[in-house]
């Protein structure tokens, strides 16, 4: 069949990696892709706002399958277009998608489905806001509500810090989606991620990530869209696995289903292992970046037809996804200043060297430059990932790979998976 996928980033260059190894795709499109998408697909200049255009070319170009990356598109209602007419999408609608466009929403899910989340307030004025911290006392954490590119979460050890992150939101930090904030307890305890399909009845669980948000080693400094993640994260046992499934992502895909608005695609649960157990911490509508891109080095199964079957509502007539026992790492190549002010231009070399290594190097903001030289043009600009027997040698494996890469404008964590690679002794 052929396939239309969404997105240009990191996790759209891993998809396109594994849809292209599939033996039912015939020809890959990618909007806009980037030039390591490429590499599979034929990229296709659409604006993806122009709902009434993707459908156009879908239906031009006999596409059988419509895969949404990025959330953007799909709190756009895009979904809901390529539904009307007439093609399988995967990616929930502009209703189910509020679990990732409106951290409040979730919130307020959670309180109807008895589901374990911090205890929170919404605030529409900078005034509710403080009283919440009156409240909650510090540390706490202040998240804008709507879509923030990953960014709009603040944890406040202090009340000082909490106030001036309350006004800097309502003052327009972060633009429509600081409107509205959500205050919350601080949850103790480590964070992991949880990957589940649902078709919004059937759910398949996929597999288990830690991301690194902090921009610095240790998880110093601000928040980021990501700067590097392992698969699987052994800290989230088969036990809080069941205990996710049962207590989280099962009562989340019923209480939607009931609310007549029941979610299709990928279930990204962001866990705070606490002493009471998992507690959810926000939900993301898609794959995770760069959580897809170590999934995706890990599964074994054909990804076209695991996301065909989640977009038919097939789910329960097909096997398990099998995943290597090997785990997968990946390493954030960003742009000087990132997140704040990220350099754009800068030049890169040595990918061909870097996964002669043994890695492979998803491209996440590149562009072709002048002459044809690959430049950076975002603030996440590669994903350098590797398995090995351990997580200690995907980490060694992608370092080196690292290395070999020129990008005098870029740096990155050198730190990924340190904690489990202290577990590992």
């Amino acid at each position: 069949m052929n396939i239309l996928l969404i997105g240009s980033g990191g996790r759209e260059h891993a998809l396109a990696w594994k849809l292209a190894q599939s033996p039912l795709l015939d020809k890959l499109y990618a909007a806009p892709g980037n030039p390591g998408v490429a590499e599979h697909a034929e990229l296709v200049a659409l604006d993806l706002a122009d709902h009434a255009g993707v459908v156009t070319f879908c239906e031009a170009h006999r596409i059988g399958l419509v895969v949404i990356g990025p959330e953007a598109p799909l709190v756009d209602g895009l979904a809901d277009s390529l539904r009307a007419g007439g093609f399988s999408v995967f990616g929930p609608g502009r209703l189910a998608a509020q679990l990732e466009g409106s951290k409040g929403f979730t919130k307020d899910l959670c309180a109807r489905a008895d589901i374990p989340t911090a205890g929170y307030v919404r605030a529409k004025t900078a005034a509710e806001a403080h009283a919440a911290l009156d409240r909650f006392g510090a540390p706490v954490v202040i998240k804008a509500d709507g879509l923030a590119a990953g960014k709009g979460v603040v944890v406040a050890m202090t009340l000082p810090e909490a106030q001036a992150a309350v006004d800097e939101m309502f003052d327009g930090a972060f633009g429509a989606a600081g409107a509205e904030v959500v205050v919350e307890e601080f949850l103790s305890g480590e964070e992991a991620s949880f990957f589940a399909l649902t078709d919004g009845a059937t759910i398949v669980p996929l597999a288990s990530a830690q991301d690194h948000k902090r921009v610095g080693d240790g998880d110093t400094g601000p928040n980021t869209g990501g700067m590097g993640a392992y698969s699987p994260a052994r800290v989230l046992t088969p036990e809080l696995e069941a205990q996710t499934i049962s207590r989280i992502i099962a009562p989340t895909v019923k209480a939607m289903a009931d609310d007549g608005m029941p979610f299709s695609g990928v279930l990204y649960a962001g866990l705070m292992l606490t002493d009471e157990g998992p507690k959810l911490i926000e939900y993301n509508a898609r794959f995770g970046d760069p959580e897809c891109q170590v999934l995706m080095m890990r599964l074994e199964s054909d990804l076209v037809e695991l996301l065909q079957a989640c977009a038919d509502s097939k789910l329960s007539s097909i096997e398990p996804p099998r995943f290597s026992a090997e785990p997968a790492l990946t390493v954030v190549l960003a742009a000087k200043g990132y997140p704040e002010a990220p350099a754009k231009g800068g030049r890169i070399d040595g990918i061909r060297a870097a996964e002669a290594a043994g890695a492979k190097v998803f491209h996440a903001g590149t562009t072709l430059g002048m002459h044809g030289a690959l430049t950076a043009s975002g603030g996440r600009v590669l994903n350098v990932t590797a398995r090995g027997q351990s997580v200690g040698a995907a980490r060694d494996a992608a370092y080196a790979a690292v290395d070999a890469i020129v990008f005098p404008d870029g740096f990155c964590r050198r730190d990924i998976g340190w904690r489990e690679v202290e577990r590992e002794g």
